[in-house]
């Protein structure tokens, strides 16, 4: 299964609607992992743009294990 690496925005004030951009696959965790950190350093500072990879089937699996909404865990006191 390929490694999808996607760059996701949101449009400022809409936290839940993402926007996202395949960027490239690759066949490699490796590969797709050193992409992604020299997209992240390319990214303007005004970007509040994400740099992700995603495992997955195809492309659209990818896309809706990005899209789907998590909340966020809870964080006990012992752990932070």
């Amino acid at each position: 299964m390929p490694y999808y690496v996607f760059k996701m925005s949101s449009p400022e004030g809409m936290a839940l609607v993402k926007n996202l951009e395949l960027v490239a696959d690759f066949e490699s965790f490796r590969e797709a992992k050193n992409f992604a950190k020299e997209q992240r350093a390319v990214l303007d500072k005004d970007d509040s743009s994400v740099i992700k990879v995603m495992f997955a089937d195809n492309q659209l699996m990818a896309e809706e294990q990005l899209l789907a909404f998590r909340e966020k865990p809870i964080v006990m006191e012992h752990e932070k």
